[in-house]
């Protein structure tokens, strides 16, 4: 018979990882339910990657609140574990008159966010910064603490938390029904649990909509990016952010924690939830983006371009509630700021939970993962020397575009969360990832994939 568990999360996401991550640490049995085949392979794994300040938040909202917070909490938890973070700050560009006149407000608003790093600079100062810029920059707003992170590496950390604290993982299990405190799966299974927590980002609605609600519409908002080779990444030494309007945040121009250079996103709504191809129309919106904010970008050459699906809904900020008759707790309308505010997402539920369950902290916990580098700021294996000579696996390179090595494969494939396919293993390793798209090492790679497979 299968177990009943104090609480159930749906969604293997980043706010997901983290809310089982946290109840892991209490004496609740919790299983953690992806409908993928593994964890952050939705919104989670396509977005613009920032640690967020919380600078630009609507003052007053919870959003506001839990994205300050998260920022010291993932900030801290990163160092922690090894999640790559490069602290290399923003400029907030104006081009316009209007966009000018609007920095000073944005200024007060970082203050009424308790961020007060801010500092209004002119022309002269952007293009020190930046000299890569288009001409007819007129200032900026500077937000020093803002940060590129690796979003692959932060969902994964999360999730493996979890599990190394007891925490029940189920990969591919789409929910279709609920009975009861029982869990109805696609593939015709089900899991009992006394509390269930909706953190299913894109469809968190249709599981709202379970419990018998009709309070909220996930709206997929596309966002295409580009992706620049390596070679480009002097030109943008910091993130450069557009001066927010009301239709959006806009494109902005950021370096990653990979070593590229990344252009857009674009934001389209649309109808469909499995959406994430790419568009001509969005690369020619791109490119005329580009041209506008740094025509020398374009000269370089893009490696990659990807979309992403974020769960918009129709207000303007997060939508935590909790149902105590139905033992029901939804989290929704979790934008792109879920990466920074995960972790207070889940301080946030768990407190929601404490009148109603034992959510104090279980002794004996094991100590967090640290998790593997793939980020560039960092030392890789294949740079680690001493690492190479205990074992020569990392200094066996397989993919010659990211630097990854036999041993780092081998390791994804034997950690507590192992990869379900090639894009998982992309997640953990960057392998295929670089400019040839896996062209020369694609054939080892699948080969490794499947002896490895074949060893579990």
């Amino acid at each position: 018979m299968n177990p009943t568990y104090d609480v159930a999360v749906i969604g293997g996401g980043i706010v997901g990882a983290a809310i089982a991550r946290l109840l892991g640490g209490t004496p609740l049995s919790t299983v953690l339910v992806e409908g993928r085949d593994d964890v952050g392979d939705g919104t989670s794994k396509a977005n613009t990657a920032i640690l967020h300040t919380g600078f630009d938040a609507k003052p007053g909202t919870l959003e506001s609140e839990l994205v300050a917070r998260g920022y010291h909490l993932l900030g801290s938890y990163a160092s922690e574990v090894g999640i790559p973070v490069e602290r290399t700050g923003a400029l907030l560009v104006a081009w316009t008159e209007e966009q000018l006149a609007s920095l000073p407000s944005l200024l007060e608003k970082a203050e009424k966010n308790g961020y007060r790093a801010c500092r209004l600079v002119d022309a002269d100062e952007v293009y020190r910064r930046v000299s890569a810029l288009a001409a007819g920059a007129l200032g900026a707003l500077t937000v020093p603490g803002e940060s590129i992170i690796c979003t692959w590496t932060t969902n994964l950390a999360l999730a493996t938390d979890a599990v190394n604290r007891g925490v029940t993982l189920l990969r591919g299990k789409r929910v279709t029904g609920v009975t009861g405190g029982a869990l109805r799966f696609d593939d015709g299974s089900s899991v009992a649990a006394r509390w269930v927590i909706n953190a299913a980002g894109l469809g968190a609605d249709k599981i709202d909509e379970l419990f018998g609600y009709d309070r909220f519409t996930v709206t997929p908002r596309r966002g295409e990016l580009f992706v620049f080779d390596k070679l480009a990444r002097p030109l943008v030494p910091v993130i450069v952010l557009p001066v927010p309007s009301k239709v959006g945040k806009g494109v902005l121009v950021s370096p990653t924690i990979y070593g590229n250079v990344m252009l857009g996103p674009t934001a389209e709504d649309l109808d469909d939830r499995t959406a994430t191809g790419t568009s001509e129309e969005g690369f020619a919106f791109l490119r005329t983006k580009g041209a506008e904010l740094m025509p020398t970008l374009l000269d370089e050459e893009v490696t990659a371009s990807y979309a992403g699906l974020r769960a918009a809904i129709d207000r303007d900020d997060y939508l935590i509630s909790l149902d105590e008759d139905q033992r029901y707790l939804l989290v929704g309308g979790i934008r792109s700021t879920g990466l920074t505010a995960g972790m207070a997402i889940a301080e946030h539920v768990v407190s929601l939970l404490s009148d109603h369950l034992d959510v104090s902290a279980r002794p004996g916990l094991p100590p967090p993962p640290r998790m593997p580098n793939i980020g560039e700021a960092g030392v890789r294996p294949y740079q680690d020397a001493a690492l190479i000579a205990a074992d020569p696996a990392y200094g066996q390179i397989v993919c010659f575009c990211e630097r990854v090595t036999r041993g780092e494969i081998r390791d994804a494939f034997a950690s507590p969360i192992p990869p379900a396919g090639l894009e998982g293993l992309r997640r953990r390793t960057r392998a295929m990832n670089g400019r040839c798209q896996g062209f020369y090492c694609g054939a080892e790679v699948q080969a490794l994939i499947e002896n490895e497979g074949e060893t579990r």
